[in-house]
């Protein structure tokens, strides 16, 4: 076995190897595990994180804590960006996919321990992930069609359970139902929900349950002027992506002028360029302008007197969705191949109406039924700024999992349920190898048991108990053929038992959990694959010392 080494190397820096690094390696993910352990499952409790700036975050999802940690130790960087990763993947179960990871790797080190060479961990990990997929996939999935729409309630009320508005859970499980169902795109034999096109806002005031869904794209921006219409019916929406303002002189453009007529001329070419480029707007029959840049008097002016919408500093990312639901193009500028400016109407986006409705102290602009694409707005309400920016965290893994299911159509039970049937095949799984795998393969089966425990201690549940039972249910589901029923078996960590958890409703999407079980035997892989960590010394800065150092010897 390799020895623990620590040595200084020539080449201004220093060289760990062995044990030494494994351990540390270890240690460092646990200690990344031990901060999100707490916020696990429907009981778990929320994080504040205050950054250098004194900026504040109250929340309770996995990959927001850690993403705001400034983690040095490189091993531990890998968990949070292993957190990333899933939060990106499925939107869901970023938590539980760190803290399996910290525990594959305890438990590999034990072995290591004991003699066992990190090669064969490695392999018998490998076969243990592909085979609880497999199990996963044949034998714990339920379909969606078959469970309807309750089920897309259910997979909602599973994922926002464990957040601030988990208690009205049912209210917000059907807005998000709702959203997702209004965005649907199907283009040939697939059918996408791309929940991007779904335009959270945020307005702190009043009560929760006071949020609501919007069908139509909502802006959070005011009108250019008080004067122009409040209502358009059949709008056609220009997008452009450059300032509506008097034309100004390039930099670096000199012009030298003798005649002060010729000035005054200058002067009035430079608002007709301007005039000019609102005209053509006009006659390609536009009634709403939207513009990433400014729009200056001169040209608001106009606009007014046309009975025109214009709406300035729209953001980036909103005008490009904008652009697609109504199906626009968004014009950089108005110049066309021959250098000429021309505006085309084809180029311009449709939608049934655009109005502009008041919501808290702010007025949001509403384009209702665009042409291209569907569109929705969800405006979420609250006491402060804090419970709204969780409330929208929370919006969003739950769109991402009712994506999920939608997209996939397949869900397991939650509460455990997957992890201790795993546990319990995983096991007898191994006892049937010859092989070296087999330790490993024992040790992967124990570490998903983490996941129950986590949650019935999260719950103030005996958690050794709860998880006897629950392994004792999925046991007999898996050996005895007349009470497979009992493979739907998990947590009620309300009531601290254990209960169908099919019927109950705790469902989550297939795709969570296969990515959770791939991603963190990857990330464990990877960190237990290290034996030697080469720390370079920082570079010494040329010109003896500095300043400061020098004022305060008093050479100064």
């Amino acid at each position: 076995m390799d020895s623990d080494t620590s040595a200084v190397l020539s080449i201004g820096g220093e060289r760990t190897t062995g044990n030494t690094v494994r351990s540390q390696n270890v240690m460092a993910a646990c200690s990344i595990a031990n901060i999100v352990k707490s916020s696990l499952g429907p009981v778990g409790l929320d994080k504040m994180l205050v950054d250098d700036v004194g900026d504040v975050t109250i929340t309770n999802d996995g990959a927001t804590i850690l993403r705001l940690l400034e983690v040095e130790h490189p091993a531990a960087k890998v968990l949070v960006e292993l957190a990333q990763l899933q939060d990106e993947e499925v939107g869901d179960g970023t938590t539980s996919v760190v803290i399996i990871a910290a525990e594959l790797l305890k438990n590999a080190d034990e072995l290591v321990k004991q003699k066992v060479h990190p090669t064969s961990i490695i392999s018998g990990y490998r076969l243990s992930c592909k085979e609880a997929c497999a199990y996963v996939k044949d034998h714990l999935t339920m379909n969606v069609d078959e469970l309807g729409r309750d089920c897309l309630i259910n997979c909602a009320k599973t994922s926002m359970s464990s957040k601030l508005i988990g208690a009205d859970g049912d209210f917000f499980a059907n807005m998000v139902v709702e959203a997702a169902n209004a965005i649907k795109v199907t283009d040939g034999k697939f059918t996408r929900y791309p929940i991007k096109a779904i335009n959270v806002l945020k307005a702190h005031g009043r009560s929760v349950r006071e949020s609501r869904l919007v069908a139509g794209y909502a802006l959070n921006c005011i009108l250019g002027s008080q004067q122009m219409p409040k209502k358009i019916v059949n709008a056609k929406i220009i997008c452009i992506d450059f300032s509506l303002q008097k034309t100004k002189m390039k930099m670096g453009v000199q012009v030298l002028v003798t005649d002060v007529d010729k000035l005054e001329a200058i002067r009035k070419r430079e608002a007709d360029i301007t005039k000019e480029r609102v005209a053509m707007i006009l006659a390609a029959g536009t009634n709403v302008v939207l513009t990433t840049g400014g729009i200056d008097d001169l040209c608001l002016k106009y606009l007014v007197e046309a009975g025109v919408m214009g709406v300035r500093r729209v953001a980036k990312s909103d005008i490009k969705r904008i652009a697609k639901a109504t199906g626009a193009t968004l014009l950089s500028s108005l110049a066309n191949l021959e250098g000429d400016e021309t505006v085309e109407p084809t180029s311009l986006g449709q939608c049934e109406e655009v109005v502009v409705e008041r919501v808290c102290d702010d007025e949001l602009i509403l384009l209702k039924g665009p042409k291209a694409r569907s569109a929705a707005s969800i405006i979420l309400r609250g006491a402060n700024d804090y419970m709204v920016d969780e409330m929208e965290r929370s919006i969003h893994d739950a769109l991402c999992v009712i994506k999920r299911v939608l997209e996939s159509k397949r869900v397991v039970p939650g509460g455990g349920a997957v992890e201790a049937a795993l546990s319990i095949y995983l096991d007898n799984f191994a006892s049937s190898l010859a092989s070296r795998e087999q330790l490993a393969i024992a040790e992967f089966a124990h570490s998903l048991l983490v996941i129950p425990k986590q949650l019935a201690v999260n719950a103030a549940q005996d958690s050794t108990e709860l998880v006897a039972k629950l392994r004792a249910f999925h046991n007999t589901a898996q050996t005895k053929a007349e009470h497979s029923g009992l493979r739907w078996v998990g947590l009620d960590l309300q009531g601290g038992a254990v209960r169908d958890n099919k019927k109950a409703g705790v469902l989550e999407p297939l795709v969570a959990k296969v990515k959770a079980l791939k991603f963190a035997t990857e990330a464990a892989i990877t960190i237990l694959r290290i034996d030697d960590l080469i720390k370079l010394a920082p570079e010494e800065k040329p010109g003896g010392r500095s300043y400061a150092e020098a004022k305060a010897a008093g050479e100064l």
